[in-house]
């Protein structure tokens, strides 16, 4: 697997982002050629466009709502028990001075980084981006949604 940085850490999901998606905008532009063209039957074709339409956006909603919520809880209790393991103290003392882009952001900084850089962000207020940024030895997330 190729080391993980600030340019690739990007993630696709190949059965929705190069599978689902395209079948269904297909449909979706074809359903709207035909509601274009076809005078005697526009109803019909504009009901399918406008169904394939919700069809896709409840899609993205729901597998977007489910994995990211999952994920984020998990990015939470990981980066927990990392800073209780490097501090033996408990990180819940801490996160109401992060949000949630710092605090998701600090899952990249590695074990001898990341007791400094919470500190930093905390005093600093950094952004996500900004602490993204900071890292020297960016720490892959390989198991993202």
């Amino acid at each position: 697997m190729k080391k993980q940085n600030l340019e690739n850490h990007i993630r696709f999901y190949p059965p929705h982002h190069f599978v689902f998606y395209p079948i269904t905008l297909i449909l979706l532009g074809i359903s709207i050629y035909f509601a274009s063209t076809c005078e005697d039957q526009r109803a019909i074709w504009i009901f399918i466009a406008t169904l394939i339409a919700l069809i896709i956006w409840v899609a993205f909603m729901l597998r977007q709502h489910y994995s990211l919520i999952l994920q984020n809880r998990i990015v939470r209790l990981e980066l927990r028990y990392r800073y209780f393991t490097l501090t033996s103290q408990r990180l819940e003392l801490l996160e109401n001075n992060l949000n949630d882009s710092q605090i998701f952001a600090l899952r990249f900084a590695p074990d001898e980084e990341l007791v400094d850089l919470i500190q930093r962000t905390i005093s600093e207020n950094l952004s996500g981006t900004q602490i993204k940024k900071s890292i020297k030895n960016w720490k892959g997330d390989y198991n993202r949604v």
